[in-house]
């Protein structure tokens, strides 16, 4: 009996130990398990985050390759430690793609995605434009289109298109102001109050007006500027307009540059008269302009506002912009040409003599013409070329954001693929070579391309066209030729920054290819051919033949602030 109740009292102790055991085990199941849960969800969260970035970082990796010309797959991966985003890219048009990024941590998602759209390209409207320093044709030489020069177009060759050889700007400014970094910034187009900038000025020869220089930088992709010349109304610029001409925003960068306008007519200004430069443009918040300013000019001042409005002090006050005022100029001269067919395109220079003009004849003065002057036209101006200073510094930014190359580069009997890089040194193709440019190449040296070489772009180009830029002499010759992408629509642009008269010398057929020399001279001898040809001179050899093709009115040379690519929407599915 004894024992059943000790053994009775050591079941009651082992169920009350029991009991005890329960209680804290439940109470510690309900201080661990939030715990357990709250690290769960924070972890959870880390994952979700970690899974976000990379699928933004995908989206960025896309963009930036875009940008820079860079080959870019539909469908790539991307890898971020032990995250990764798997983007896809898809065209909504020729000019606009939608980036998708689907990013993974540890099984968590997240969908980030962009629109990114190309901007308007360079334009060519010319199968050739020359500078002041005329155009030359030899015996039997053509330009199957149309051409204009800012200065002479002699020789004996064809223009099966319209002529215009205008009136060309004098080389140096009557008045002007700004050297080096501007100590202030003024902006404009960005609000009402202002929407336009006006610099007044006071000439000091009587001789007509030509072109401006304007140091100009924007902000995104604003539109074209309308600039102006008005007279003065008692301090601010009057509403009569005595010459216009237009911005082109494609010719303008994120970095400030000097920008050449030139007017579509060229009246005479008065000595000591007060006149105003009026950039007159529309308004956005978010793309404008700004212009290089300080407080140098003795002879005029800035203002701010609008055009056909009112006009207030700049701020700080007593502020000028950076400006230039050319004037004069030699007149425009066709001789020895024949210009235009069955009875379609015309000719238009002050001077014209020795030359049969299918169309009408628009001079002032000329002999030996089958067709007397037609006067009823004023001279022809000078017009801007098609590319600026500053297109071609963010050409030359864009190759060298792909690396630098130092030495020689040579492609003789092989396929390489280069771009974008910059080359400092000189650039051989040759023996059957072939180079594909995958982006903007810039070579500090001379270029060869010669002995069956091809010069082409990447498949990715699409549409868009590409640039090699060179600073020295371009030498083409024996059968080298030059392809775009493979879709219709895309070229080469080869651009040499040479003084040199023979900046650019091109001596055979060579297909999708612009040539183009602003500071030097284009020689095309031997049947050689081109698509267009720009120079500061041109020179056409004996049977040279140029056929300017219609899509160049439209092409987009990628890389530059006209051709690059933008983000027009950023959002997470």
């Amino acid at each position: 009996m004894k024992h059943f109740r000790i053994q009775q009292k050591g079941n009651a102790l082992i169920i009350t130990m029991l009991f005890f055991v329960a209680i804290s085990l439940s109470v510690g199941m309900g201080m661990v398990l939030p715990v357990v849960k709250s690290h769960t969800d924070a972890e959870h969260e880390l994952h979700t985050k970690r899974s976000y970035f990379a699928s933004e970082s995908g989206v960025e990796d896309i963009v930036y390759r875009l940008k820079r010309s860079m080959t870019v797959s539909s469908t790539e991966t991307i890898t971020l430690g032990s995250e990764q985003a798997t983007t896809s890219v898809t065209d909504i048009s020729s000019s606009k793609k939608q980036v998708t990024a689907l990013g993974n941590s540890d099984g968590r998602n997240r969908t980030v995605s962009a629109v990114v759209e190309q901007g308007a390209g360079v334009s060519f409207t010319y199968g050739m434009q020359s500078g002041i320093g005329g155009i030359v044709f030899a015996n039997n030489s053509q330009v199957n289109g149309s051409v204009y020069s800012n200065g002479s177009i002699t020789g004996s060759g064809t223009i099966t298109g319209s002529a215009t050889s205008a009136n060309s700007a004098s080389l140096y400014a009557d008045q002007q102001n700004g050297t080096g970094t501007p100590s202030n910034n003024i902006t404009f187009g960005d609000t009402t109050a202002t929407a336009d900038v006006a610099q007044s000025f006071v000439l000091s020869a009587d001789e007509p007006i030509n072109k401006v220089q304007l140091y100009l930088k924007k902000v995104s992709t604003p539109s074209n500027v309308t600039v102006r010349i008005v007279s003065d109304n008692n301090g601010v610029p009057s509403n009569t307009t005595l010459a216009s001409g237009t911005l082109s925003a494609s010719t303008v960068t994120t970095a400030y540059s000097w920008i050449d306008v030139t007017f579509s007519s060229t009246p005479q200004l008065i000595v000591g008269t007060t006149y105003w430069i009026v950039l007159d443009g529309s308004v956005s918040s978010t793309k404008y302009y700004i212009i290089g300013g300080d407080s140098g000019y003795t002879s005029g001042i800035a203002k701010m506002g609008q055009y056909g409005g009112s006009w207030t002090n700049t701020s700080p006050s007593g502020l000028d912009t950076y400006f230039k005022v050319y004037l004069g100029g030699a007149v425009g001269l066709i001789s020895g040409m024949a210009v235009g067919s069955g009875g379609v395109g015309n000719a238009y220079a002050n001077t014209i003599n020795s030359s049969t003009i299918a169309g009408t004849n628009y001079c002032k003065t000329g002999s030996g013409n089958n067709k007397s002057c037609n006067t009823s036209l004023a001279d022809p101006v000078a017009i801007d070329m098609p590319v600026s200073d500053a297109n071609i510094t963010d050409w030359q930014d864009a190759a060298v954001a792909g690396g630098t190359y130092t030495g020689n580069y040579t492609v003789s009997g092989t396929t390489n693929t280069l771009g974008p890089k910059k080359i400092v040194g000189d650039l051989s193709i040759s023996n059957n070579g072939r180079l594909n440019l995958s982006g903007t190449v810039w070579v500090t040296g001379n270029v060869d391309i010669s002995n069956n070489a091809t010069l082409a772009l990447s498949s990715s180009y699409g549409t868009g066209s590409g640039i090699l830029v060179a600073d020295g002499t371009i030498s083409i010759g024996n059968n080298a030729n030059f392809y775009g992408s493979g879709t219709s629509g895309s070229y080469i642009m080869v651009l040499s920054t040479s003084t040199s008269t023979s900046a650019i010398t091109l001596s055979n057929n060579a297909g999708a290819v612009v040539l183009y020399a602003a500071n030097g001279t284009v020689n095309v001898s031997n049947n050689a051919g081109a698509a267009a040809i720009n120079g500061y001179k041109i020179s056409l050899g004996n049977n040279a033949v140029i056929t300017y093709l219609t899509g160049l009115a439209n092409a987009n040379f990628v890389n530059g602030p006209s051709g690059s690519w933008s983000v027009t929407s950023w959002k997470e599915q």
